[in-house]
């Protein structure tokens, strides 16, 4: 396990516009002027946070996946993120993480936020993810994914934690900005990990506000970087293998954590 470059991207989107956010993320994921092991895009990053998924929904493997291919081979770095998937019917709102030799794996939100009626247009996924990174554990989730901690719980057994880092892609209204970033850092110190969190800015179709507030936390719930509101940025910083691992074996809470299976 190395250190582990990350590269977070904090942008506004066009709604309904797959071709223009994928042409400016494209220019943005250009600008990256050093190398990293992982670029992290927020959620539904081709459209906006839809409830109109006929509109712009793909196909399995459709231009979104091509694309990410594209950006991961160009960069020699594995990218995530989420978009809207069809699948015999179904509409998903999927995270991919694509690797520059083509392989990849999805995550399927699992937690629909019915307040915006998304569980009446998409179908909620059942599984984890968790992916590996030049030998860091990653788990994924989606924007309401966070406030679910027994979903996102990590796990300890036989000598191991489950992941080491945690992902969470989102489209997170500046309203409950607050708490975005609360419970970031509560996910960091419940599970002992690093913590990702990416969010867009702008308005939406729907006229929400949205102001990013982009955080990489550190396993002791201390940020490492916070990026400006309401700015389109691109941060790229590294997290420490060492730190993580020294300070897991100065106190691991892990062997007290009880164990417990989601049905």
């Amino acid at each position: 396990m190395q250190d582990l470059k990350v590269t977070l991207i904090q942008s506004d989107l066009a709604w309904h516009n797959p071709e223009k956010n994928l042409a400016h993320f494209e220019h943005l994921i250009d600008s990256i002027n050093e190398p990293s092991d992982l670029i992290v895009l927020p959620e539904m990053f081709t459209t906006g946070f839809t409830m109109h998924p006929h509109d712009v929904a793909e196909k399995l493997n459709g231009r979104t996946p091509e694309w990410m291919l594209e950006m991961a081979v160009k960069k020699n770095s594995v990218v995530a993120g989420s978009y809207i998937a069809e699948d015999n019917g179904k509409f998903i709102n999927r995270l991919v993480v694509m690797y520059p030799d083509g392989s990849n794996y999805h995550y399927d939100k699992r937690h629909l936020f019915r307040m915006a009626e998304e569980n009446k247009y998409f179908t909620p996924g059942s599984k984890h993810l968790i992916f590996n990174v030049k030998g860091w554990k990653i788990s994924a989730f989606i924007c309401y994914d966070l406030r679910f901690p027994v979903w996102s719980r990590n796990t300890f057994n036989n000598g191991k934690f489950a992941y080491d880092c945690m992902i969470n892609v989102a489209s997170w209204p500046e309203v409950r900005n607050y708490i975005w970033q609360a419970l970031l850092i509560a996910r960091a110190i419940e599970n002992q990990s690093y913590v990702v969190g990416v969010n867009r800015i702008g308005s939406d179709g729907n006229g929400i506000p949205h102001s990013g507030d982009s955080m990489v936390i550190d396993p002791l719930g201390k940020p490492l970087k916070q990026l400006e509101p309401h700015k389109e940025l691109v941060e790229t910083l590294t997290i420490s293998a060492e730190k993580l691992v020294n300070f897991r074996n100065k106190v691991n809470y892990g062997l007290d954590w009880e164990k417990f299976k989601i049905l």
